[in-house]
């Protein structure tokens, strides 16, 4: 999963929307005891260096989003407000936007934020030469199909990012852009010091940000430490002196962590499945659960055999999604937990609706699913076992279990799980194609809009390494219908688009989607105030303390 997921309250931003800023102090905070207020949160080994444009799973999201403040940024329920930004004006099409920088901002090594900051950064992210996760992502600034080309040197800049001076720069984009006022507000969109381009493989293992925190250690496999930055002046509230990542391969065991109250570990944004029926009464626990915005699916590569994006890939991917008894998953796996996937965005997300055309297709038909099978068989014969992988260290092993026996039953054809022991190294087999079967997927949101839910994950754009597009899932009306979301006047206009281009995905089924997870969560009692969870289901880091 990317970042990418929360309860969020706010609706994508209109295009001629001005975002305001907020304040936030910085009041030193120690524990009663006069010991420092640091906060232990559970994490898992980042895929990649911490690199803001090179990051879309959370494990380096996380501590990511702490270390580097963007030119907008969102609260807990999702509203965004400029931050480094002083203002992002769009012209009348939304095809252009002159953004302008507040004064004073600089990065840890004492350096300042400037308009170049950021124009160098979205170009390096860009640059295919640089072979950056997110590139896709700034697909629809001018100059992104240049860089693109074969025998780049890495430094060529986006022609549609134009530096007016050190506190103004604008945007041409290659089209209508509605949703860019809130996607700047994306780690990948966070600006980066002159020092990166000296050695960004040096940069990615001790970052140097503008955020609420500073880089201090980085202990691979162990853990990650961040202190708080005592310069920061945006919009987030710091209640304490840092948090540490520490990295966990059980989440039973970081669970147990919790409850045992020793100061190993203060929060974890998920519940082990041995747990969810008790969690909420654990005397020894802060629970949390409440409706959330992360969707889980399991994704199959378009390109293997049987499953292709053709008549029969479509009838094997709709029979395997009619085969699937969510509720009995949620009832007796997660109990209770999530809610059942009826779309591919989430209930939060702005422009949702469980009764789109093809939302069939995710209900439990076990019939229907056994003759959409005959029916493909007919095409072509399939004598394969269908294999699910997910990553062990982080409590998917029920679900998969659960999955896989019911197809058995419910369809009658071979399937298994695969389990591979790290979140790492199963992002490594999923980035380097190196799948034969299905395999986990899920995302949380890096903004609050369907685009990121759908643009982000399914466009061609972000496919074959150049996004999220994790099954390299083509179909060009798809696109059509996003872009046309994206230069539509206004939300609603927009978001009956994005239906639309919804619509096509349940038909052709690149993902099966599962459920929503439920925000659910737990803190030690350790923590005395400020735990919840946020829009993008993680806690509520910068507002925890031990005090």
């Amino acid at each position: 999963m990317k970042k990418k997921a929360l309860a969020f309250a706010a609706m994508a931003c209109s295009v001629a929307m001005l975002l305001s800023a907020c304040g936030g102090s910085n009041n030193a905070s120690t524990t009663a005891d006069g010991g420092a207020n640091i906060i232990y949160a559970y994490n898992s080994e980042p895929q990649n260096p911490l690199i803001p444009s090179n990051t879309n799973e959370t494990g380096g999201g996380k501590p990511g989003d702490l270390l580097f403040s963007r030119l907008v940024s969102f609260d807990k329920d999702g509203n965004a407000s400029n931050e480094v930004a002083e203002s992002i004006t769009p012209n009348d099409d939304a095809t252009q936007y002159t953004i302008k920088l507040k004064s004073g901002w600089k990065f840890t090594d004492g350096t300042p934020v400037t308009a170049e900051s950021f124009t160098k950064a979205w170009s390096y992210a860009a640059n295919a030469k640089n072979a950056q996760k997110a590139s896709s992502f700034f697909s629809t600034i001018k100059g992104y199909d240049e860089l693109q080309s074969d025998n780049l040197k890495g430094t060529e800049q986006l022609s549609g990012l134009k530096v007016v001076d050190d506190s103004t720069f604008t945007v041409d984009l290659n089209q209508s852009d509605s949703a860019f006022p809130i996607k700047v507000g994306y780690l990948a969109f966070a600006p980066l010091p002159e020092s990166f381009y000296k050695d960004p493989k040096a940069f990615g293992e001790a970052p140097v940000g503008n955020g609420p925190y500073k880089f201090k250690s980085w202990d691979h496999n162990k853990q990650i430490e961040l202190v708080k930055n005592t310069d920061y002046k945006g919009n987030e509230d710091v209640k304490n002196d840092g948090v540490t990542f520490k990295v966990y391969t059980d989440d039973t065991a970081a669970y147990r962590d919790i409850q045992s109250n020793n100061g190993a570990l203060d929060v974890m944004e998920s519940v082990p499945a041995s747990f969810t029926k008790t969690f909420k009464s654990d005397k020894k626990v802060q629970p949390y659960s409440e409706a959330g915005s992360v969707i889980q699916t399991f994704t199959i590569p378009s390109t293997l055999e049987h499953f292709k994006n053709d008549e029969e890939g479509q009838l094997r991917r709709e029979a395997i999604s009619m085969a699937i008894d969510r509720d009995q998953i949620i009832d007796k796996v997660l109990n209770g937990n999530a809610i059942a996937a009826t779309d591919f965005t989430s209930p939060k997300t702005p422009g949702y609706s469980d009764s789109l055309t093809g939302s069939d297709n995710l209900k439990f038909n076990a019939s229907k699913a056994k003759e959409l099978w005959a029916k493909a068989d007919a095409i072509s014969k399939y004598t394969g076992t269908l294999t699910f992988s997910y990553n062990a260290d982080g409590g998917a092993k029920p679900i998969y279990d659960a999955v896989v026996n019911q197809l058995k039953k419910n369809l009658g054809i071979d399937a298994a799980t695969n389990p591979i022991p790290t979140f790492q190294e199963f992002r490594d087999a999923v980035t380097n194609r190196q799948m034969t079967g299905a395999f986990r997927t899920g995302w949380q949101p890096d903004y609050p809009s369907a685009e990121n839910y759908l643009w982000q994950l399914y466009s061609t754009a972000a496919a074959d390494g150049k996004g999220s597009n994790d099954g390299d899932y083509k179909n060009s009306a798809f696109d059509v219908l996003c872009l046309q979301a994206a230069a539509a006047k206004d939300t609603d206009s927009a978001n009956k688009l994005y239906q639309q281009a919804q619509e096509i995905l349940l038909k052709d089924l690149p993902a099966i989607p599962l459920y929503y997870s439920n925000a659910s969560g737990v803190a030690s009692l350790s923590v005395k105030s400020g735990f919840g969870m946020d829009w993008q289901n993680l806690p509520t880091y910068t507002e925890m303390s031990k005090k």
